[in-house]
């Protein structure tokens, strides 16, 4: 978007080929009023990029994060037979459920 070359602010034939581009029809009234809606839109992401200075760290997030988990820690766990002690079934050390799939195995 060059725009006018004293103003900056986006023309009806830019706002034309945009919408050319993205298969857009519209009036030439809408032109007007896309134009200027755009170049409150460009001039707007402008006065973000004078903001952004040197001295100020890029950013991915507002607040420092923070991990929330606990540490994983090694504790002892059940035993293959403790864990398969409360089951209705088990067969070759594992818990025996019923076929749902009606596939051979």
């Amino acid at each position: 978007m060059s725009g006018s070359p004293d103003t900056g602010a986006i023309t009806r034939d830019e706002v034309a080929h945009l919408a050319r581009l993205a298969r857009l029809a519209v009036t030439d009234a809408e032109l007007d009023v896309f134009a200027g809606q755009l170049d409150v839109i460009l001039r707007s992401v402008a006065r973000v990029g004078e903001v952004a200075a040197d001295d100020i760290p890029p950013t991915s997030h507002a607040v420092p994060l923070e991990n929330v988990f606990r540490a994983d820690d090694l504790r002892p766990g059940l035993s293959q037979e403790q864990a398969l002690s409360g089951a209705p079934a088990s067969e070759d050390g594992r818990f025996r459920v019923p076929q749902i799939l009606g596939e051979e195995a």
